[in-house]
């Protein structure tokens, strides 16, 4: 058998063999790939300005906006499923809710007894990273909810897929399960940075 024959026999015996395990039907490897999870990621499109109020709070507190951390993607292990719901949970019954006033303008800050959206979200972001989680996969999201408010969330990029963390309720979803319209992410390489939706 020449070199060139062996290849194709080869090549046809795989052939047959891939054709095969996808052929097991229920019981196969086909039944696996039909059940596997399907996670999603949020997808930036171009830069874009950080919101104002964002450069602002970055002014007053630099050691906020720093680029830090090395994994981008948080593996959600029991432990880390734990803390991730421990903070969301308990920032969401510390901090009371305001809106800002009108005269005040908006203005972002952290671990505060009163605030809105953006304040429960950077506070989530910094107990986390007290935690010992990485800031690279901890970002904040600007969105709009279904009546049209502007609305600040935190964004935990895991192995199951990009989950948020939202003042408006305890329970921790998949950014494609909320009832959010995506506007505007931050950077996971550079807080200062912020990306179109």
């Amino acid at each position: 058998m020449s070199k060139h024959e062996l290849v194709v026999v080869v090549t046809l015996a795989s052939l047959f063999v891939v054709q095969a395990a996808h052929a097991d039907g229920p019981g196969g490897v086909a039944r696996g790939l039909k059940t596997a999870p399907v996670f999603s990621y949020i997808s930036e499109k171009r830069r874009t300005a950080a919101p104002f109020a964002h450069v602002m709070f970055c002014a007053r507190n630099p050691d906020e906006c720093k680029a830090r951390g090395d994994l981008s993607e948080v593996s959600l292990s029991l432990l880390a499923d734990k803390q991730l719901h421990a903070v969301n949970t308990s920032v969401n019954r510390s901090i009371r809710p305001v809106d800002e006033r009108p005269d005040q303008g908006d203005v972002w800050q952290v671990n505060v007894k009163a605030g809105d959206c953006e304040d429960f979200a950077l506070t989530k972001r910094d107990h986390l990273i007290a935690m010992g989680w990485s800031a690279k996969a901890l970002r904040i999201a600007v969105t709009k909810t279904p009546a049209g408010k502007g609305h600040a969330v935190l964004v935990v990029k895991t192995d199951r897929g990009d989950l948020v963390l939202d003042n408006r309720m305890n329970e921790i979803k998949s950014w494609t399960d909320t009832d959010l319209r995506w506007l505007m992410i931050q950077s996971g390489d550079n807080p200062r940075i912020w990306y179109e939706l």
